[in-house]
């Protein structure tokens, strides 16, 4: 799921991660690898967010989706692991 910088803002205050620059040069390979997505490195490694369904109040949600954890203590490089889907959802239309 590809972001609005809106939907950036909202998303980083409500979970504790930073976007990945556009512009960064591992975006190549993350769009190749996994779609065109925004992609955040947190405190586990790389995620993503997935449309998840609206909640009772209609809102629209992105779920959590880990895509990479860190091999190092540093934080410096990223594996791979199979998708982790968690229960994590960050609501990203405007509160009321």
């Amino acid at each position: 799921m590809k972001l609005t910088s809106t939907h950036v803002e909202r998303t980083l205050s409500q979970y504790p991660a930073r976007a990945i620059p556009d512009d960064h040069p591992m975006m190549p390979r993350f769009n190749s690898q996994f779609g065109n997505h925004t992609f955040f490195i947190d405190e586990s490694g790389l995620i993503i967010l997935e449309p998840a369904e609206a909640g009772d109040d209609g809102k629209m949600t992105g779920r959590v989706i880990k895509l990479a954890g860190w091999s190092d203590d540093r934080h410096t490089t990223l594996m791979l692991h199979d998708r982790q889907v968690t229960d994590i959802l960050v609501v990203l239309d405007k509160a009321a």
